[in-house]
């Protein structure tokens, strides 16, 4: 049997099962199990051995009974990286690549203003230097802290509530040269987070386990990133089987009206961004009128929302012009 075939029925399976989109999930799993990208698989030569046959049957009846398909296969591709996924981690969302491509928009831009260095190397004067602590190079693979093996006099960047390190790890890469810290309160992010750094061979980010800016908080940032939990209480049983039923719902709950995450971290941000520095934000259908109220209050200026390909004000950022907090 050659894949595309097997690809079939497993499709034709999901379908009767009420998947949604099930030739794409069929299509990643196929491909998942058999190692092959979809240039391979539609090449029609791949074939599938018997036992892989059989393991794709076995996770095809597990999928028809809720488990994501991305926890079945072991990994999701993001922002160009292969993001190690499983029980207790978030699975990442293409609607937070959009909070990676402005954060990099945002990053750029103000690297040309101010000459500080970015990713491709371009250089200026510095408005402050990085900390002793932030160069220190880990001597060994840590639970909460990945393999750092250089940091240079660069920008620095937060990502709360990072779960797989998606997002840190896409703005670690796209700035090679910049310092990049991912936090979150759950040891099992922690472990995928690393797990994650290590698969995709990047080394100036470091991860730490702990609830948001309690692990960093010697430190100062020129931009600080997050997608927190957003979803209201009441609204997670409405969730879809695969989401309520088998991601960690800490991940997702943000209080009663949504809120609670936002308001914590734009109350507490200031203390923590350099001058100009940048916050950006994931945020959930209507709630880009409340953020935008919170961030105000909190001292923020020239905030604005881009929209996702459904019209939904998804990304919030907000730069804090000036304070005598800077680190």
């Amino acid at each position: 049997m050659n894949a595309i075939t097997k690809m079939k029925e497993v499709s034709a399976l999901f379908e009767q099962s009420g998947i949604e989109d099930p030739a794409r999930e069929a299509e990643m799993l196929v491909t998942g199990v058999l190692d092959i990208d979809r240039a391979g698989l539609y090449a029609g030569d791949a074939g599938v051995p018997e036992d892989r046959a059989n393991y794709i049957d076995e996770l095809a009846v597990r999928r028809t009974r809720g488990e994501p398909i991305q926890y079945l296969i072991g990994h999701v591709l993001f922002y160009g990286l292969k993001i190690h996924v499983g029980s207790g981690v978030l699975i990442p969302r293409p609607e937070t690549e959009l909070l990676v491509e402005e954060a990099i928009k945002v990053i750029e831009s103000e690297s040309r203003r101010t000459g500080v260095k970015d990713g491709n190397g371009e250089s200026g004067n510095r408005r402050t230097g990085v900390t002793a602590e932030a160069k220190d190079i880990a001597p060994t693979l840590r639970l909460s802290d990945s393999p750092i093996r250089r940091f240079t006099d660069s920008l620095s960047i937060l990502d709360l509530c990072t779960g797989s390190g998606c997002i840190a790890l896409a703005l670690a890469r796209h700035f090679p040269e910049a310092i990049v810290y991912g936090v979150d309160a759950s040891e099992a992010a922690m472990v995928y987070a690393t797990q994650n750094a290590v698969a995709n061979d990047i080394h100036n980010v470091g991860f730490r386990l702990g609830n948001l800016f309690e692990p960093v908080s010697s430190l100062g940032f020129d931009c600080i990133v997050s997608n927190p939990p957003y979803v209201r209480h009441d609204e997670i049983k409405t969730l879809q089987r695969e989401i309520k039923e088998y991601e960690p719902l800490t991940a997702l709950d943000g209080g009663r009206d949504g809120l609670d995450f936002y308001r914590r971290i734009l109350r507490e941000a200031p203390a923590y961004l350099r001058e100009n520095g940048t916050i950006l934000l994931e945020a959930g259908f209507g709630q880009s009128d409340s953020i935008r109220e919170l961030a105000m209050r909190a001292g923020f200026t020239e905030l604005y929302f881009t929209k996702d390909f459904a019209g939904i004000e998804r990304v919030a950022a907000a730069t804090l012009a000036s304070h005598s907090g800077e680190r």
